[in-house]
This record gives structure tokens, sequence and C-alpha cells, in this order.
């Protein structure tokens, strides 16, 4: 899987080279939605420990240290990145 997600990104530059900014950012939102995937999000800090699964979704970052994610109920959640780990589930 994660073979084919390679080979989509690249075909994608690619084809990015030579469109206008509209068409760039329509085909950055058609590989965003087929980049989309499982992961399961923990955040654990001593004693503390919580997890999240996201189902066909992304987990996306800032300069400011977090972790930005809607999780499966629909629930958005911001995590520090510090003790935080991301796992790709198998579909």
């Amino acid at each position: 899987m994660k073979i084919i997600k390679i080979a989509l990104l690249a075909v994608f530059l690619g084809i990015l080279a030579g469109c206008t900014q509209d068409q760039q950012n329509q085909l950055s939102r058609k590989v965003v939605e087929l980049l989309d995937s499982d992961y399961q999000v923990t955040y654990a800090n001593g004693s503390t420990s919580k997890s999240w699964i996201i189902k066909n979704g992304k987990v996306t970052t800032n300069e400011k240290g977090y972790y930005y994610f809607w999780d499966e109920h629909k629930h958005y959640v911001q995590v520090p990145i510090e003790n935080t780990f991301i796992e790709e589930l198998d579909r």
C-alpha cells in the first residue's frame, strides 16, 4: 500500500509542474483524498494515556508543535507532538 502511495505522489508531482494554480489546488485535494488512511493516534505522558482512531482521514501538524485531526466520532482533536505516536492501521 505504501508503494502505491509513493508512486501516486511521484505521478502527481510530475503532472503538477505543467498546471495552473487552480488546477494544482484541485489535483492536490484529489491526492489528499487518495492518501487518506486509517490511523491510531496515542498520546502518552506519565500515567496519562489517550488513544484515538481516525477512519479514512489524515493527521496534520504545524510549526507550533501540535498534531491536528478529526477522530472517528467527528471530534476535532489537538495533541502535542511530543509523546504522541501515530500508527497506520491495515485496511
